[in-house]
């Protein structure tokens, strides 16, 4: 059965610094409790390891959607079955990011944990992190600012 995992926040920062920040996979694991590492592989295909439950994953990702300071999809191509999506909306001087995960929990332990909602506290933390990082920060680490539709990536105008 899959489980849905939403959350938002509002980060003290521009839109298109949020939004880049967030397109900086491989730093995920600065701010994603979950997340050991990724790998970026090219503009479309990533590569996961997480940590649920003490227990190691590791699956690939492609980006189905990506539009510059308004969200990014993506979906897992193999191992866990792993999908979301992020929209970034501009309010003023902050941004509302909003995340929205499904994942297929897999044994005992990620089952119950997803029924006890330890999945939506662990988003919201993961936010709450990511929010610290920015705002602390200042500015982002990298940007990429191509679109993809259905996998396929559209180089930014130069």
């Amino acid at each position: 059965m899959t489980t849905t995992v939403t959350a938002e926040i509002d980060v003290e920062a521009p839109v298109s610094t949020v939004y880049n920040q967030w397109t900086q996979f491989e730093s995920f694991p600065e701010y994603l409790g979950a997340v050991k590492s990724v790998q970026q592989i090219d503009d479309v295909r990533t590569h996961w390891t997480v940590s649920i439950a003490g227990k190691e994953e590791d699956f690939y990702a492609d980006i189905v959607d990506q539009v510059p300071d308004s969200h990014i999809a993506w979906q897992s191509t193999d191992g866990a079955v792993h999908a979301g999506r992020v929209e970034f909306e501009p309010h003023g001087a902050q941004t509302r990011v909003k995340l929205r995960m499904e994942w297929e929990p897999e044994g005992f332990i990620e089952k119950v944990g997803a029924a006890v909602g330890i999945d939506d506290a662990q988003a919201k933390m993961d936010l709450e992190r990511f929010k610290k990082f920015i705002e602390e920060r200042g500015t982002e680490t990298g940007d990429w600012r191509g679109e993809v539709h259905g996998r396929q990536e559209t180089s930014p105008d130069v």
